[in-house]
């Protein structure tokens, strides 16, 4: 399965076990929970193409008491709705679970209102939040029950995107899977496998994560410090958006830091994935480029 299928066979299995979790949905997706909607009409909520009252009509269940998942895909759920997350989450002191599908530009075809490389970041203007993003279907059930069955806010960012295998588990921590002297590079989500092809033969660490905020700052501070505090950040979404939690782990030492990811453009191009990544620079190649330009001695 991918991980759009391991969300909905495991948010089904949770609804079914747990009377205290409900799903609201808009369109996206509603056919594949059918089954479990008819079996609990009053927690499983299809409102329509409306996706700011879907965030509040689970902001709304959050007051209830209930552990709410929303589900959209990512430019729906964040960018579009992100007034309702800020007042109905935030503001309202309201907790619960935000599940999109689409990453950065999975449905490139269909055009920029489907791309959403800044959804990470808005949500990092909000205090508080969980953000994961797994790198391998086998990642999502896990990541998912531990989201829903704590009390705080989380965003989980699914993609078609995939690694080789999964590689990390619900701790946050950073998982190093190649040891070097020269710089850290932390590949966040589906980005491993193109970091692993791009330093092959570089004298690099190369450490995997699946979950972005909180970041595993003791773990970087370990990671760098051998590899003379060095760190090269490759992101499935807006180039640098870790850059800040990179700088507070390491504020009182000196350091470099690279960011890759998408960049900051508007193509006006949509074409596949594969188009994007290389526009992007995220292709093995290109990654290997910005990091091998990156070591040269300054």
């Amino acid at each position: 399965m991918d991980m759009r299928e391991t969300f909905v066979a495991g948010t089904t299995a949770i609804l079914d076990e747990d009377p205290r979790t409900a799903l609201v949905l808009a369109d996206i997706s509603a056919a594949a929970f059918e089954p479990v909607r008819e079996r609990h009409p009053d927690r499983v909520l299809n409102v329509g193409i409306r996706e700011s009252l879907l965030v509040g009509v689970a902001g709304g269940l959050a007051q209830t008491g209930l552990r709410p998942i929303a589900h959209s895909y990512a430019p729906f759920l964040v960018e579009r709705a992100f007034e309702q997350i800020k007042l109905d989450f935030g503001n309202q002191d309201g907790h619960g679970v935000l599940v999109s599908v689409g990453a950065s530009y999975d449905n490139a075809q269909a055009g920029r209102s489907h791309h959403a490389p800044g959804d990470v970041a808005l949500i990092d203007t909000l205090p508080g939040w969980e953000v994961r993003v797994p790198g391998h279907p086998d990642e999502v059930d896990p990541l998912l029950r531990h989201a829903v069955g704590g009390d705080g806010s989380v965003y989980l960012r699914l993609s078609t995107r995939s690694n080789d295998g999964a590689h990390a588990g619900t701790d946050g921590r950073l998982v190093p899977l190649r040891t070097g002297h020269r710089a850290v590079v932390v590949a966040v989500g589906p980005m491993l496998s193109a970091v692993l092809a791009a330093t092959v033969g570089l004298d690099v660490t190369v450490a995997y994560t699946n979950t972005v905020r909180p970041f595993d700052a003791a773990g970087l501070r370990e990671l760098a410090g051998a590899t003379g505090d060095t760190v090269i950040l490759v992101e499935p979404y807006l180039a640098g958006t870790s850059a800040r939690v990179v700088d507070d782990a390491l504020l009182d030492r000196p350091h470099r830091t690279l960011g890759l990811g998408v960049r900051r453009v508007d193509l006006h191009r949509f074409g596949t994935p594969a188009d994007h990544d290389d526009a992007h620079g995220l292709t093995p190649d290109a990654l290997r480029h910005a990091i091998a330009g990156f070591l040269l001695p300054r």
